[in-house]
């Protein structure tokens, strides 16, 4: 892959937007905006709870949720929860945890739980001498009290039927996989016309308790 094509692929507001332009895709892509003050500001009185995360980099590192509610806002970062009575607080601690990167603000998805637990899908996407092929689909469910599913942070690994069984119904596992593959392969497509030459790809996909499936962001350098 071209170093400029490289570059561009670690980006996930590049991936993002070029994913928003195909239409059977842009409903699985949760609402999306580059981090600003004003944007946080309007996406948090629209969803109350959104995810923020840097424009390049991957493992869960530096993802942050923030929410709004009757008593003020707060933001979690891993296990730890800080509270603030205004939103110029919030800010100013927030710049403090981006020191600088650029952010992207996702609205949260209120995530599908196995015994309470928060659980999303990593679909592993392999571009063999054959063609491109499925060499995993699996469940990962959050360490407790955690709201990120990455296995280096405690997350543990089931297989996608038994987590999409355990969080809806196993009666939706067939459904829920077939449509994460069609996803998939949309994706990789949409990305491959547009920035050729790599080979590997990680989706990450939600499910929310509404059954409704999400694409979070797509890794090029998946863990």
């Amino acid at each position: 892959m071209g170093e400029h094509n490289g570059r561009l692929l670690a980006n996930k507001w590049t991936k993002i937007t070029a994913l928003l332009s195909h239409p059977s895709i842009a409903p699985h892509i949760p609402p999306t905006r580059r981090f600003t003050e004003q944007n946080l500001r309007s996406m948090l009185d629209m969803h109350h709870m959104v995810v923020m995360k840097p424009v390049v980099g991957a493992g869960g590192h530096g993802v942050m949720k923030v929410t709004r509610s009757g008593k003020g806002y707060a933001y979690t970062y891993y296990t730890q929860t800080k509270r603030f009575a205004s939103f110029a607080a919030l800010i100013g601690a927030l710049n403090k945890q981006r020191k600088g990167r650029a952010y992207l603000i996702q609205k949260g998805i209120h995530l599908a739980t196995v015994d309470g637990r928060p659980i999303d899908y990593r679909v592993k996407y392999v571009k063999t001498e054959k063609g491109w092929t499925i060499r995993a689909m699996v469940g990962r469910i959050a360490r407790k009290g955690l709201f990120v599913t990455n296995i280096c942070r405690g997350g543990s690994l089931v297989t996608a039927a038994n987590g999409i069984g355990r969080s809806l119904s196993s009666a939706q596992v067939d459904e829920k996989k077939q449509k994460m593959r069609e996803l998939t392969e949309l994706s990789t497509n949409v990305l491959e016309s547009k920035y050729p030459g790599f080979a590997q790809l990680g989706f990450d996909y939600g499910i929310d308790k509404q059954g409704r499936i999400w694409m979070f962001e797509v890794n090029t350098k998946p863990q």
